[in-house]
């Protein structure tokens, strides 16, 4: 498989032709769908009845695989794999490092981090079973809040999205197969991978991808309508909801068509300014001195604390809060794992193995405890140190924590509503992207691995997401839907597990002496004929 780009045009064969995938996929959300919103409280109690079974009853499944993954990528820093490229030894990265990082980070946390900041840490500082009660809401509770949210943002999550982006940058640009969850599974299966068993991997992946985002930009909105009704006094209500959430699938869709090149990247590096832009303003405005003691305090605290964290089970049998935080975030890293795996092993092409994990393991984990500590010290400062208000505020509107922590901060009318204008404007940018590049990784997971979908299936699904996101909204059915998106999430890891099992055997394979390989080296002519006969016999 030394002709990659060949490869990917032949088997480019497949793309808009497969009804299983194109078809199947509609017919999976639209199913879905209407099970929620016909009776959205009769569909809660199921989800949340499979999701409570699962924090009880397997919640160390989902503690020991996430740890057992970030050993995984960090044990392969360190192998004789560190240096296999992502494609064929001459290639080179496509994207600047900012510009990979960019889009990395604003795809996978980007706006999940804007929402919680804040939120988070404020609600562990209420109450979490690693304190007393006699502890709660003091300077202890603070630092072990901080410890937790930072968790819940670290490494363990970026581990799987890289395990899982490095797996499908492996198999599509090393192997030259189909940029899509069933090349993972090829060593395992071989080129059944083009039958049912490739399909369930894929349709579950769009599953996953459709209502992660459909739910994200359904809770988000509420949220962008919280800042605008701060700023602007436009008014809190569903029927203005759905008309930002129109407004965002038209632009992330325009966003799309433009390819990622231009719209997803130009997106992603101005989300990136705007960070920059709002973690100055709030160092500079809030309690200078505090929040960079309290980086420097978080980031080691967090180190020291990570493997412990990380292998902790709730002894409690009547415990619900792991269940409630850490369970429910490890589900629905696992959920997006297909949509950030496939988008960043879209943009990873051309660097080396250590390069990439170094890069998606290090970066956003660096990123993200940088935010949280910035924005959550900040609201701890005003409850330790000053006046209050951002408890009460988190308790009586999660949307409203993030603007109301920047009343608090500052005095001057001038800076409150700058920086409630950027972190809205962020707010928009940020679920642009999110939604733009699950519409780019939804095309190319239905059109067989195809990098390129037709402009028809991006203008599809653009407006499918949105449509989702806005009846969901109407219905009552948002929380339903993300709890059952992270119930889907216990059927994907296994076929993580595989595709962890096929990296690990064709990287072992790959450095072995030519005669030892066990993996079935396909010429791009013979796997382009495999990809023209399944699209003949459709």
């Amino acid at each position: 498989m030394n002709n990659n780009k060949l490869m990917q045009r032949e088997s480019g064969l497949l793309a808009g032709t497969n009804p299983v995938m194109a078809v199947g996929s509609g017919l999976l959300v639209l199913a879905f769908v209407l099970f929620t919103v016909i009776d959205p409280d009769y569909a809660n109690g199921v989800y949340s009845a499979i999701k409570n079974f699962i924090a009880a009853d397997l919640g160390w499944y989902y503690i020991g695989f996430m740890s057992f993954v970030l050993f995984l990528v960090v044990w392969l820093v360190f192998s004789r794999y560190g240096d296999i490229r992502l494609g064929k030894d001459t290639d080179r990265p496509e994207f600047s490092n900012f510009s990979w990082f960019s889009m990395l980070f604003g795809a996978g946390i980007g706006i999940g981090i804007l929402f919680w900041s804040i939120a988070e840490p404020i609600y562990h500082f209420q109450s979490n079973p690693l304190i007393s009660e006699s502890q709660q809401m003091t300077v202890e509770a603070a630092q072990v809040a901080m410890r937790i949210a930072i968790f819940h943002w670290g490494l363990h999550g970026w581990a799987l999205f890289g395990l899982a982006g490095l797996a499908l940058a492996y198999f599509s640009y090393r192997k030259g197969l189909p940029l899509s969850i069933r090349s993972s599974l090829y060593p395992i299966f071989g080129e059944r991978i083009y039958g049912p068993i490739g399909h369930v991997a894929d349709l579950l992946a769009v599953f996953g991808t459709v209502f992660g985002i459909a739910t994200s930009l359904g809770l988000g909105a509420q949220q962008m309508n919280t800042g605008l009704n701060y700023l602007m006094g436009i008014e809190v209500s569903t029927g203005t909801q759905i008309v930002l959430i129109a407004i965002i699938s038209v632009i992330s869709t325009v966003s799309v068509m433009t390819g990622l090149n231009k719209g997803i990247r130009l997106l992603s590096e101005l989300n990136m300014r705007l960070t920059m832009l709002i973690l100055g303003l709030f160092i500079v405005v809030g309690p200078t001195a505090y929040v960079l003691g309290a980086l420097v305090t978080n980031l080691g605290d967090y180190l020291v604390h990570a493997v412990e964290l990380g292998f902790w089970v709730d002894p409690d049998p009547e415990g619900q809060w792991q269940g409630w935080w850490t369970i429910f975030y490890w589900g629905w890293w696992i959920a997006w794992a297909p949509f950030c795996g496939i988008f960043i092993a879209r943009i990873s092409k051309g660097r080396t193995i250590r390069e990439f994990i170094l890069g998606v393991l290090v970066a956003p984990t660096l990123l993200a405890a940088i935010w949280i500590t910035v924005f959550g010290n900040a609201a701890m400062y005003l409850e330790l140190f000053g006046n209050g208000g951002v408890v009460e505020a988190v308790n009586n509107d999660t949307t409203m924590a993030l603007f109301a922590t920047i009343e608090l901060m500052t005095e001057s009318h001038f800076m409150v509503i700058a920086m409630a204008s950027i972190c809205t404007i962020m707010l928009v940018t940020y679920f642009v992207t999110s939604a733009d590049s699950a519409t780019l990784v939804i095309c190319t997971l239905i059109s067989m691995g195809n990098e390129h979908p037709l402009a028809r299936y991006r203008v599809f699904w653009g407006a499918a997401i949105g449509a989702v996101a806005a009846v969901l909204l109407l219905a009552g059915g948002l929380k339903a839907l993300q709890t059952a998106s992270v119930v889907a999430a216990l059927p994907f890891s296994f076929i993580l597990i595989m595709a962890i099992y096929g990296l690990f055997k064709s990287l072992r394979e790959e450095v072995l002496p030519e005669k030892a390989r066990g993996f079935s080296r396909l010429t791009a002519r013979e796997t382009g004929a495999k990809a023209e006969a399944v699209a003949g016999n459709l």
